[in-house]
C-alpha cells in the first residue's frame, strides 16, 4: 500500500454547503416515534387507495372482512427484520 504524504493532504474545516446546514430549532418531535411495537406492522397506502381508507380502523375493518372470505387462514410469516426499540 502506497503510504500518503501528510504535507499533501488539505484539511477542510467546513466542506458542507450552506444549504445543507439545519436549523434545528425548527425541528419537530417525530411523532410516530416509540408508537410501533413488534406486533404492529406499519404500510404505506399509495395516495388512491389513502382517499378511501383514511384512517388505520378503515384499513383493518376490511381486511378482517377479506380474511374471513379465505378457504383457510394464511400462514403468518415472522419478520426477518429487525425492530429497533426507540429509548
Amino acid at each position: 500500500m502506497k503510504k500518503t504524504d501528510t504535507d499533501t493532504i488539505e484539511t477542510h474545516q467546513d466542506e458542507m454547503k450552506p444549504e445543507y446546514t439545519l436549523d434545528y430549532s425548527k425541528s419537530k418531535v417525530n411523532r410516530f416515534a416509540g408508537q410501533s411495537d413488534n406486533t404492529r406492522t406499519v404500510v404505506v397506502l399509495d395516495p388512491d387507495l389513502s382517499t378511501i381508507f383514511s384512517t388505520a380502523n378503515a384499513v383493518n375493518k376490511v381486511l378482517r372482512a377479506l380474511v374471513k372470505t379465505m378457504p383457510t387462514p394464511p400462514i403468518v410469516a415472522q419478520s426477518r427484520r429487525k425492530v429497533r426499540k426507540v429509548a
